[in-house]
């Protein structure tokens, strides 16, 4: 039997927003666009986020907050929810991860991990 949790699947991709950034001021601004997939039995709703911002200075910004967006979404089994959103960090380069906390139709609560993904200049290796 898989846990709940495993029932989650997150993917995302970013953009580094040029136009929003300016690098002599150490702004770097990214969008990232993620989709949420419910692959178990049931509905579930997103209650709340919680994300670890990382600039390559290791400087580190959490952020908690309620719902995506400003919305709880329901996903039902099968489906997906996308959105996008944003982080402005202080280097060209950066990480994010964190996790969704989740309720299923039943009212169990869990946590859906984030896994970590780059924030980085267009064309450059880090």
């Amino acid at each position: 039997m898989e846990s709940i949790n495993d029932s989650i699947e997150i993917a995302v991709n970013t953009q580094y927003l040029d136009e929003q950034s300016d690098p002599g001021k150490n702004r770097y601004v990214f969008a990232y666009s993620i989709e949420i997939t419910n692959k178990g039995s049931e509905s579930v709703k997103l209650l709340n986020r919680h994300w670890h911002i990382t600039d390559d200075n290791n400087k580190v910004e959490e952020v908690v907050g309620e719902g995506v967006i400003g919305q709880q979404p329901e996903i039902a089994p099968g489906k997906s929810f996308n959105y996008t959103s944003g982080a402005v960090i202080e280097t060209e380069f950066g990480t994010m991860h964190g996790s969704y906390e989740m309720q299923t139709a039943a009212g169990d609560k869990f946590q859906a991990p984030i896994p970590a993904f780059l924030l980085s200049l267009p064309h450059t290796v880090h």
